[in-house]
């Protein structure tokens, strides 16, 4: 086919081959080299604050607790489970069929049983490799297996593209959790999260967002769920991407927190790759003489993710925000907190399919009491971390140096 084009056109496809093979050619190696990552034993701890460092805050009549540690996290996921009375809303992206995953499912479907009202929601894709027996339920568990693609014509449909990468509990209507965590032991024994709890009226708001989701997208054989009054509450306010509905409010936050910023942005993501609107305005803030600062995985378990983030930290470094590499376990927190003041916790990560692509949710906290717990949480994460300077950076090795350059127009897929 190329043959019968002009020479000039010849010429231009042959080397867009070239290149698109190497892309896959790069992308292949790194594929490789994750796997191989995955047999590593990673480090068995990581400095963490004490409980007694992370006490409760009260925000618009809602009582609000951060988690950095899966343990206490997940006993209380499951006392509040066990202590519902009339109703159970749980939400997971991924959910392990390990000892941990086993413990949540018996204990949703013992007060199904016992006459609570239990809803159920997981993605399909990313429970890909978890045994498809594990999600047979007891008949008395309502479940959605969401899948983006139900029908062959949604891959040509954009707003069917979000996978749910929501993790949300929500009992009684009162006692809410949200965050980065899934549920599986790996992810409450070697990975570093951030979680946050709800009690009052701030847990309708996150009932809300899912009783929306399960009533546009569960079989008609389900049961609705009547969504419940919001509060209105400008201290505290849930924000919610909705890919089929085209709404993807999170981004929008970002950017005008970080424009609001006058002397610091604490950001931790476990996958940097922001847009060039997202990435302009931190490097606008840096610019201001703001104290930009910048957590993420020194390897995570997307390596492709790590590579094409990559990219951008000659730009990132050069406008003067600092990054830092977070060493021995893989952090996984999707957090921020600006001026001491202006916080956020929940689902979304730093890149094009969070902010503009799955199925996300965040807390927006307007609160310096919370916002000084979270600064707290920051501060211990640099102590397990490295910050990359600038020269270290410009020594790499030319190899990285090529790779990054062969597959940084793979940016906008992440």
């Amino acid at each position: 086919m190329l043959l019968d084009l002009p020479p000039l056109l010849r010429l231009i496809g042959l080397a867009l081959l070239i290149f698109a093979v190497l892309q896959l050619l790069v992308v292949a190696i790194l594929l490789r080299v994750g796997q191989l990552r995955k047999k590593r034993v990673p480090k068995s701890g990581f400095r963490v604050l004490g409980d007694d460092a992370l006490s409760v805050v009260e925000v618009s009549g809602s009582h609000l607790r951060p988690y950095m540690r899966g343990g206490p996290l997940y006993e209380d996921m499951l006392e509040a489970i066990r202590g519902a009375e009339r109703e159970i809303l749980f939400e997971s992206y991924i959910w392990k069929e390990d000892e941990l995953g086993q413990a949540f499912k018996e204990a949703l479907e013992a007060k199904a049983r016992a006459g609570v009202a239990v809803f159920v929601s997981y993605d399909t894709l990313g429970n890909l490799v978890v045994p498809r027996s594990f999600f047979r339920f007891d008949s008395a568990v309502h479940v959605l297996a969401y899948r983006a693609w139900s029908r062959p014509r949604d891959v040509f449909l954009p707003t069917r593209w979000g996978r749910n990468h929501r993790k949300i509990l929500v009992v009684d209507r009162q006692t809410a959790f949200v965050g980065g965590y899934n549920i599986g032991a790996t992810y409450r024994d070697l990975w570093r999260d951030t979680h946050l709890r709800i009690i009052g009226p701030g847990a309708r708001d996150l009932a809300f967002v899912f009783a929306d989701f399960w009533n546009a997208r569960s079989d008609p054989s389900q049961p609705a769920i009547a969504p419940p009054k919001r509060p209105w509450a400008p201290r505290l306010r849930v924000h919610r991407n909705d890919r089929q509905r085209m709404m993807f409010p999170i981004r929008s936050v970002y950017v005008e927190a970080i424009e609001h910023a006058q002397q610091r942005i604490e950001l931790t993501s476990a996958y940097f790759v922001p847009d060039r609107s997202l990435l302009a305005a931190l490097q606008r803030a840096a610019r201001r003489g703001v104290d930009v600062r910048v957590l993420v995985p020194l390897e995570s378990n997307h390596i492709v993710a790590d590579w094409l983030s990559r990219t951008m930290y000659e730009g990132v470094l050069g406008s003067g925000i600092r990054i830092f590499r977070y060493a021995g376990a893989m952090i996984h927190a999707k957090t921020c907190t600006i001026d001491g003041v202006w916080s956020t916790v929940g689902t979304a990560n730093m890149d094009r399919l969070s902010l503009a692509g799955n199925h996300e949710v965040n807390v927006e906290i307007f609160d310096e009491e919370f916002a000084a717990h979270m600064s707290r949480i920051f501060e211990c994460d640099l102590g397990n971390a490295e910050e990359l300077s600038q020269s270290a950076w410009r020594s790499r090795p030319l190899l990285a140096r090529a790779g990054e350059a062969i597959i940084w127009p793979l940016r906008p897929l992440v």
